[in-house]
């Protein structure tokens, strides 16, 4: 293991603790790949410190901190162990916790210490100044050794508004024995930032220690409750990937790294870090196999997309009227969404986004925006439908008239059940392409894979690209309003080619009706790609 040799970021820590504490998220199941896996994005994001797990608590942790002796080549962040103080009535140099966070290899060791009073009494079933004792034995014990240690208090803000003078007992045995931060937990994550603010800055005054943060969300306060820290004085911030952790979550790293460097103009990352940050987001969700949430803060799919006409209209002028920053800053990308709210500017900037130039032509756009309105009255949605907007954009453009590859004669699907309850679904496409009448059929899993198999046989020896066409995702939704089983139904395609994906939409009074919709726009944007003449 390869650890960052220099400390350039010691005056402010960012402190990572996805891999212990953002892994207790329900969902989350890491393996050692994993892991790894996922210290290396931090890694490259410029993160200070990854804490990697407990070594000696269970096999997984210390097969990790073993593996990353050998694997991990950190550029900038040291690896960090977790455990506990030493055992009531004990010696730390003979506590077997404590030689397992030594023997693995790590650096830094962070130590999580009793600082509520009754926490103290109840759960470690000892006395106060016992504790005291096991915060003071176990830092010397490990500094001794030559680990850097921090101390997290745990239930910190509840004890002290408990009992403040034991809480401060404990940062100032910390501090005193050797500890170069004292991180200040609010593990029930039920504080208020003014709340925060207030006893960061007094345990500060009263103590002269480091003094860190690590918030839980569970007020939906933890960026703003790691933010009030810093406030006050602290400059040490723990945090997790997209705010995973346990029960609602930790301080999410994105939000408030975002708004250390952009906001307080402070430079905790490497130069450069600031704009992968969304890229690393996305690819840790990967990891953890959860869909990135696509209205985070900064890094989010919806983060900079602008759907009302007022905004675009604004937007036009200059992107910064609605935006709070430039989105290329943390690696995203603004997007204008095409509704039954967008007015001529947002049909203007979408167009310009696809490479049409409309703003020379008002007829155009008055035309396209009409048309929206028309089609989204009718349950038709082209925010989530790129592909099928644009080809209503050509429409238009073209005079009304679509460029058709192929003209449908007819379509049939057909759903049986078969021998021991076997479902069987088949599907018959008749249609005229290029002079040619083709009648095909297919069997898929189900009336839809039926359907896509059959336009596929009838198509692909006209149109050979079309073999590397392939559906990614299909959703349905039967729209509100609407009655039961004969509602209408709106239906999304996701189809890509291999290199570019793209999604169309279909609407009509039954699913398979609105999926032939879909699909028909899929196989038309994908043939247009391709370059293919009608």
């Amino acid at each position: 293991m390869t650890e960052a040799n220099s400390r350039p970021h010691d005056g402010f820590h960012v402190f990572d603790t996805t891999l212990r504490d953002g892994a207790q998220r329900e969902g989350i199941n890491l393996t050692v790949a994993d892991k790894l896996a996922i210290a290396r994005h931090l890694d490259e994001f410029g993160v200070g410190f990854i804490e990697g797990g407990w070594p000696g608590a269970n096999p997984r942790d210390t097969e990790f901190f073993a593996r990353a002796q050998a694997e991990l080549e950190l550029k900038n962040a040291q690896l960090v162990a977790f455990g506990a103080t030493r055992r009531a009535g004990g010696k730390a140099a003979e506590d077997p916790q404590l030689a397992a966070l030594v023997a693995s290899g790590a650096p830094v060791v962070t130590l999580v210490a009793k600082s509520h009073d009754r926490h103290v009494e109840l759960a470690l079933r000892t006395t106060l100044e016992e504790n005291l004792e096991m915060v003071r034995d176990s830092v010397e014990f490990l500094r001794s050794r030559g680990r850097r240690v921090f101390i997290d208090c745990e239930h910190f803000f509840d004890g002290y508004r408990a009992n403040p003078e034991y809480a401060l007992a404990v940062v100032r045995a910390a501090h005193g024995a050797g500890a170069d931060v004292v991180v200040l937990c609010d593990t029930n994550g039920g504080m208020l930032p003014s709340g925060v603010r207030e006893i960061v800055a007094a345990v500060l005054a009263e103590t002269g220690a480091r003094l860190g943060i690590h918030a839980q969300d569970d007020t939906g306060c933890a960026v703003a409750n790691t933010l009030a820290a810093v406030d006050a004085g602290a400059t040490h911030v723990q945090c997790t990937a997209n705010g995973y952790g346990e029960r609602v979550g930790n301080a999410n790293l994105f939000p408030v790294t975002a708004a250390l460097e952009l906001k307080y103009d402070r430079r905790v990352l490497p130069a450069g870090s600031l704009a992968e940050m969304t890229r690393i987001s996305h690819a840790i969700a990967e990891v953890v196999n959860l869909t990135p949430s696509t209205h985070q803060p900064y890094v989010g799919f919806s983060a900079f997309a602008h759907k009302a006409g007022l905004h675009a209209s604004a937007i036009k002028v200059d992107p910064d009227l609605y935006q709070h920053i430039d989105p290329e800053l943390v690696g995203n990308t603004m997007r204008m969404l095409v509704s039954d709210m967008a007015g001529r500017a947002s049909i203007e900037l979408k167009g310009k986004e696809l490479g049409y130039d409309l703003a020379g032509d008002r007829d155009l756009a008055g035309r396209v925006v009409a048309r929206v309105k028309a089609q989204e009255s009718l349950g038709y949605t082209y925010e989530a439908a790129d592909a099928s907007f644009e080809l209503l954009l050509r429409d238009e453009a073209s005079g009304g008239e679509r460029r058709r590859f192929f003209e449908l004669e007819s379509w049939r699907s057909i759903s049986e059940q078969g021998p021991e309850g076997r479902a069987g679904n088949e599907a018959t496409v008749k249609l005229w392409a290029k002079g040619e009448r083709k009648v095909a059929t297919g069997e898929g899993n189900g009336p839809v894979d039926a359907l896509d198999k059959a336009l596929r046989a009838a198509l692909e020896p006209i149109y050979p690209p079309l073999a590397e066409l392939e559906l990614v995702d299909y959703k349905v939704r039967i729209l509100e309003g609407q009655h039961g089983t004969g509602s209408k139904t709106r239906v999304l395609v996701e189809s890509t080619d291999g290199t570019a994906t793209w999604s169309t939409v279909g609407v009509a009074d039954n699913v398979i009706a609105a999926s032939w919709v879909a699909l028909e726009d899929a196989y038309t944007y994908g043939l247009l790609r391709a370059d293919q003449q009608p």
